[in-house]
């Protein structure tokens, strides 16, 4: 079998359920992209008062470990794509 062809089967083994699982991290991650631009621009215009500095500070703080989150969406993303396709596991997705 040529290898496009391998590439095919192997795409429509994966199936609906992993784009499903796909797209749901991905809306997560996308999700997780808006909070962080959310914190870190409501943190810059606090930096504008003087009186609410200490708050801009914890928004940036929030938004910084809000950065941490998305390589764990991603990992749990990898893990769970793994879980439900063991042939991922293998390291060729053209092994039988």
């Amino acid at each position: 079998m040529s290898e496009s062809k391998q590439v095919n089967q192997f795409d429509i083994q994966l199936g609906q359920k992993h784009l499903i699982v796909q797209r749901r991290y991905e809306a997560i991650g996308a999700l997780n992209d808006l909070l962080i631009g959310i914190w870190f621009l409501i943190g810059s215009f606090f930096f504008l008062s003087d009186a609410l500095v200490e708050d801009g500070t914890w928004l940036f703080i929030l938004g910084s470990a809000q950065l941490l989150i998305k390589p764990a969406i991603k990992l749990v993303s990898l893990l769970h794509i793994g879980r439900i396709h063991p042939q991922l596991r293998s390291g060729s997705p053209f092994k039988k």
